[in-house]
């Protein structure tokens, strides 16, 4: 029985990497450089398009990861856009869970983007109608000038003159701001009070910041074989021998050390280290694979969760554990809309991996996989959440009505109709 476990451990992480995480590694580093080059635009047009900022919102919402979702979030308290931006794009993000079905179930991505993004401004502009911001807006608590100036004044700032020192991009001795301002209240809530970003005396700091480019070459090789694998290739049989093994194996527990070294363990990314992912490509290089070991450790976990259900519900037949994983989720179908949904509701990108990597081993249905995503706000709702907490109370509330309802009218159409 241990030997079977110490197996599961094993061929877990081996697949899981070589199967997921390294595809999820390419297609993050993409999007990362895609961001880079354009988030700050993107978000500049959604500030001056004040009729069509639900649309812009959602369409912002629907780009993989959390980077662009996260700078709309000071926008709204700063008042340069409506609450119902917020929602339509809290509603459109999937978070990094994106990036795990683009790199297994790419046609049920364009799917869910569709849904999403229909319901994203559909909602946006019900509760821009309703002038729902107007009201959180006049209760949003905020400091007076004077005091948001002396705690700016005594405020750290090492962490983020180091970081200018190393970027040619800096164009003062501060990182700049995407959605506000040094020195105003956002700053101070994402910047200051908020951990924003490492410490850069601190050890993690080094092994992440160092460690990075080891990490993408473990990431290319595992690549490589990954696409071997899909054209069926035994990499196990190749000139090294159980070189699969040794990179998949490597590079999960290579992934899981980095991510520890990050302490990123449900929030994978924060409002500033999103603004230096757009100032520097070296930035955007590191902070993309800590990004991708924190989706890849996640994605490790939920194999560990499927494959060892399976051998416990089997009772050591893995067979015979399949067919009871099977009937069991088929029977739960309607209730795994609602827990999708609920899931939904936990901040982070964590939990979601999980859902969504069971949902590409076929244990759950596509509704509720979409209930999920519609309801799901991923990092995206932390600089909210640090800001006004009723606000990312109301914005979580409001995301979850269309996730349920759209759940469930889906789940009733896949059910009886064999759709998707």
């Amino acid at each position: 029985m241990l030997r079977d476990i110490i197996d599961i451990i094993l061929v877990s992480a081996e697949n899981s990497f070589l199967q997921v995480g390294v595809f999820v590694g390419a297609v993050l580093l993409l999007f990362g450089y895609i961001d880079y080059k354009k988030s700050g635009e993107f978000v500049r047009k959604i500030e001056e398009s004040k009729k069509w900022q639900p649309v812009l919102g959602a369409a912002l919402g629907l780009t993989p990861g959390c980077g662009g979702a996260i700078f709309v979030m000071p926008l709204f308290v700063k008042g340069k856009v409506s609450f119902g931006t917020v929602v339509a794009t809290l509603i459109a993000t999937m978070g990094d869970s994106a990036f795990v079905i683009i790199s297994t179930l790419p046609f049920h991505y364009i799917l869910v983007s569709i849904f999403s993004f229909i319901a994203a401004i559909i909602t946006g502009y019900i509760v821009d109608y309703y002038k729902i911001g107007d009201k959180l807006l006049l209760r949003m608590k905020k400091l007076p000038e004077g005091e948001i100036e002396k705690i700016h004044e005594k405020a750290d700032h090492i962490t983020q003159n180091y970081e200018c020192k190393n970027m040619k991009e800096c164009k003062i001795d501060l990182i700049s701001h995407i959605g506000h301002g040094e020195g105003d209240e956002i700053d101070i809530a994402l910047h200051h009070k908020a951990k924003g970003h490492q410490d850069y005396n601190s050890i993690g700091y080094k092994i992440t910041h160092k460690g990075y480019g080891v990490y993408w070459i473990v990431i290319t090789l595992g690549l490589i074989l990954g696409i071997a694998l899909l054209f069926q290739v035994d990499v196990n049989g190749l000139f090294i021998p159980n070189l699969g093994t040794i990179i998949g194996i490597g590079g999960t527990f290579f992934s899981i050390f980095l991510m520890i070294m990050g302490k990123k363990f449900i929030q994978d990314e924060t409002h500033e280290e999103a603004e230096l992912k757009i100032m520097s490509l070296k930035e955007t290089l590191i902070h993309s694979a800590q990004e991708t070991a924190f989706v890849s450790t996640w994605v490790y976990v939920a194999y560990l969760i499927y494959e060892i259900g399976v051998f416990s519900l089997g009772g050591g037949n893995y067979a015979a554990g399949e067919v009871i994983m099977t009937d069991v989720m088929t029977s739960a179908g309607f209730t795994a809309v609602l827990v999708g949904a609920l899931i939904g509701l936990i901040p982070g990108c964590g939990p979601q991996v999980i859902f969504v990597t069971l949902f590409t081993k076929g244990t759950i249905p596509f509704a509720a996989l979409l209930a999920n995503a519609i309801s799901q706000d991923g990092d995206a709702l932390f600089p909210l959440l640090a800001i006004d907490k009723r606000s990312s109370l109301w914005a979580s509330i409001i995301t979850t009505i269309p996730a349920i309802v759209l759940g469930i009218i889906i789940y009733y159409l896949e059910l009886n109709f064999n759709f998707f």
